[in-house]
């Protein structure tokens, strides 16, 4: 068969306007994201998209040192308990294991959540805790540390506990409000632990924060050519 030349000049130009097309379509949808329509949360609502999560060290029911480089690119879920609450903790963590559930298989979907009577709470309990609520060890981290360092997270990172009233002689943290963190450490959501509906809406708002962001943290492109792929 006689080589044709010009057919194959052609076919050249063809897949090169193909490849920077589609280049070009690339480049584009990294441009654009699709907004999950959740709020940021900080105590100055003016700052509150640039406010992030700060660090902490705490120690994990296995005895792993756990920080917040561990939920980085993650999104998470974070709460305050302690092992022997016969209110609202039973209930707030046995919502949170519906919310694992709906996330078992996710890696970039973890849970943290920490006691707020450390001296109690030590690591062997944690972990008979965490086995009673049916935690998995690399999803859900129950962790200990020093109470300051707690509570300070709690009233000052998470914005989850009021300030300590220096009029009452008991300084404890109890609060049934969890937290939903992004990939990049902001606070997107509060929600009613005990509450059902409040739940509902967690485990809907985690699936649009996965809409916003890829598995490795960065914002999840914008689709512009839906028609061809609906089409095809």
């Amino acid at each position: 068969m006689k080589f044709n030349y010009r057919m194959f000049l052609s076919a050249t130009i063809i897949i090169i306007f193909v490849s920077a097309w589609w280049y070009g379509v690339q480049l584009i949808q990294d441009t654009q994201t699709i907004p999950s329509g959740l709020g940021y949360y900080y105590s100055d609502t003016t700052h509150a998209e640039d406010y992030k999560v700060r660090d902490f060290q705490f120690y994990n029911q296995d005895s792993i040192l756990i920080s917040r480089a561990n939920f980085e690119n993650k999104i998470w879920v974070t709460d305050f308990f302690f092992s022997t609450c016969e209110g609202i903790c039973p209930i707030m963590n046995t919502n949170l294991g519906l919310v694992q559930s709906q996330y078992k298989e996710d890696t970039n979907v973890l849970l943290l959540s920490h006691t707020v009577d450390p001296k109690t709470d030590d690591i062997p309990r944690l972990k008979a805790y965490s086995q009673r609520m049916g935690g998995i060890p690399s999803k859900w981290h129950f962790v200990t540390g020093r109470e300051e360092d707690i509570y300070e997270l709690a009233r000052k990172s998470y914005f989850v506990a009021t300030p300590k009233d220096s009029t009452l002689n008991e300084d404890f943290v109890h609060s049934q409000l969890i937290c939903l963190i992004d990939p990049h450490l902001h606070i997107r959501g509060y929600y009613d632990g005990t509450n059902g509906k409040d739940i509902k809406k967690l485990i809907e708002d985690i699936q649009k924060l996965k809409v916003e962001y890829n598995k490795d943290g960065r914002q999840k492109t914008l689709d512009i050519f839906p028609y061809f792929r609906n089409n095809q």
